[in-house]
């Protein structure tokens, strides 16, 4: 799966939040200033042929919508993160991010606790 790019990202995230949009659409959820339409119509042809996103066919207009399902680029970036940065180990990940994060055992067992329950469900 290709990477994106931030600017590609915040998109997506949008189109994810929405389900399915137009150009106005999405720019609508930017906060100001918000960015051209020629920016964002650009944005959303990259994200087409990088095939993220679909489109049909509205009027004289397009209706945008995710093909990638969020959970899954969000697991292969965190497995690029992971394999890039940690060196695979999930174990040295968390423990950087409980250290620079400041998180407590509390917290922590908090966290377990949630894995755990959406592992039994």
């Amino acid at each position: 799966m290709k990477q994106l790019t931030k600017a590609e990202e915040d998109i997506m995230q949008i189109l994810w939040n929405l389900e399915e949009a137009n150009v106005a659409a999405v720019i609508e959820e930017f906060p100001d200033p918000k960015p051209a339409y020629n920016t964002v119509s650009t944005i959303i042809r990259i994200l087409e042929n990088k095939e993220f996103v679909g489109y049909r066919k509205e009027g004289r207009g397009h209706i945008y919508f995710p093909i990638v399902p969020k959970e899954e680029y969000s697991h292969q970036t965190l497995n690029k993160l992971m394999n890039g940065y940690f060196q695979g180990s999930f174990k040295s990940m968390v423990s950087f991010f409980m250290k620079k994060n400041d998180i407590n055992m509390s917290e922590m067992e908090a966290i377990m606790k949630e894995i755990n329950k959406e592992e039994n469900q």
